[in-house]
């Protein structure tokens, strides 16, 4: 989910990303990677390249597979554009929706002078699994004033990413699989950019966050990474009834994919498919009808063996340095989209009704002493301050002290951006 934050190296890190600018704003720079020469943006300051295929277009027999590298091409690959948004239905914060499934492409934006080998900058974008892309962040801000080559990449969501269905190899981890994917591409190519592939590091915020978390208990992403930033990364804990969205019952944060399997084989009959390739000859419109059916990850797969929440809580994940915080009223934003903005504001009565569904007859007398309405400016506050303290602050503070994580709050009320 992404909660209005900025791209940058610590807490207030996304002010440094805006919108991206038109090829006309420069002339053109070339480089060579694996695949074959690109062509892209070139200034005094930074170069960039946008666009670019880090593997296989997954559609047609190639869908819930795991990623392919690319394929070669010849001539010049003009990169001058961002690739297509993977595919997603509009959002309610007006993201535009896509129903492209050719969609593992990366950006890379490199600063001129510097460093002769730069660190490298690798940013998994947020948005529940479900919406946003790797181009909605532009990186020459931070790439310039950072001497940092920043990639941003695509990766597959919500159905496409994260079906799982029984039999199905990968089931549930294709999402994870993409940005692997993506980071061995940078490992193969990124000092063709002047970037050195032992100095990366890997931040997202929301579900890019989650991710990290995962990767950091995925055997398979040993070595892809040197240290990496936790933003807003709701990974760890069980989130009680009601705390994320509206009428969601309660659930752990990760879940094994043989219990989501079900669901996929459910949502396969919804569409009138008998099986897994059924689905694949299914057009894209007709699976995005079902796109936020898998919103999350799972365990239990080739690329995430093991529950990342138990193995971080036992030290068995990847030891490296980590930043990792939250925004100090990281809640605040969900309850205005689904109460206040939703025209039905959050009532007394019914604070006390969520609190009841949340925790329980026992214990939620205890959350309302701790939480009164009277001491906020309304009953939709004091919910946002509960949801955020038992979905967000706490899991991070416990999890933060097992991983042995620097810790941040993000609290700027009136964060600028830059103009």
């Amino acid at each position: 989910m992404r909660w209005g934050k900025k791209l940058a190296v610590s807490a207030a890190a996304l002010t440094a990303m805006m919108a991206v600018p038109a090829a006309s704003e420069a002339h053109q720079g070339q480089v060579r990677i694996e695949s074959g020469w690109l062509r892209g943006i070139a200034t005094g300051d930074y170069r960039m390249f946008q666009g670019i295929p880090y593997a296989e277009p997954p559609v047609g027999d190639l869908r819930w597979r795991s990623p392919r590298p690319p394929a070669a091409w010849t001539g010049v690959r003009d990169v001058t554009t961002p690739g297509a948004r993977c595919a997603q239905t509009r959002s309610h914060q007006g993201n535009p929706g896509s129903e492209n499934e050719d969609c593992l492409f990366l950006d890379v934006t490199v600063p001129r002078g510097g460093a002769a080998r730069k660190p490298v900058f690798v940013w998994l974008h947020g948005g529940g699994f479900t919406e946003e892309a790797g181009s909605d962040y532009d990186a020459r801000r931070m790439a310039v004033s950072g001497d940092v080559i920043v990639v941003t990449p695509n990766y597959r969501l919500g159905i496409f990413g994260l079906l799982a269905y029984p039999g199905l190899a990968g089931s549930g981890g294709f999402a994870l699989e993409d940005q692997q994917a993506a980071l061995r591409w940078v490992q193969r190519n990124i000092g063709r950019f002047g970037g050195d592939p032992r100095a990366v590091t890997l931040a997202g915020e929301s579900a890019g966050g989650k991710s990290i978390c995962g990767h950091l208990a995925s055997p398979a992403a040993a070595g892809l990474f040197q240290r990496v930033i936790l933003m807003s990364a709701p990974c760890t804990g069980t989130v009680p009834a009601g705390a994320m969205f509206p009428g969601l019952e309660a659930f752990p944060q990760w879940t094994h994919a043989g219990e989501r399997a079900g669901d996929g084989a459910k949502v396969a009959t919804d569409l009138g498919c008998p099986d897994i390739a059924c689905l694949r000859r299914l057009t894209t419109k007709d699976l995005l009808a079902k796109h936020h059916e898998f919103i999350s990850p799972t365990y239990g797969n080739a690329v995430l063996p093991r529950n990342p929440d138990a193995a971080i809580t036992a030290g068995r994940i990847h030891k490296v340095p980590t930043l990792s915080g939250i925004t100090k009223d990281e809640m605040t934003y969900l309850a205005m989209l689904f109460y206040d903005l939703a025209d039905r504001p959050i009532s007394g009565d019914q604070y006390k009704a969520l609190l009841h569904k949340a925790f329980g007859e026992t214990h939620a007398p205890r959350v309302e002493q701790r939480y009164p309405v009277s001491r906020y400016a309304s009953p939709s506050q004091a919910w946002s301050a509960v949801t955020t303290d038992v979905v967000f602050a706490c899991p991070t503070a416990r999890r933060n002290k097992d991983m042995g994580a620097w810790s941040y709050e993000f609290a700027e009320p009136s964060p600028r951006c830059p103009s």
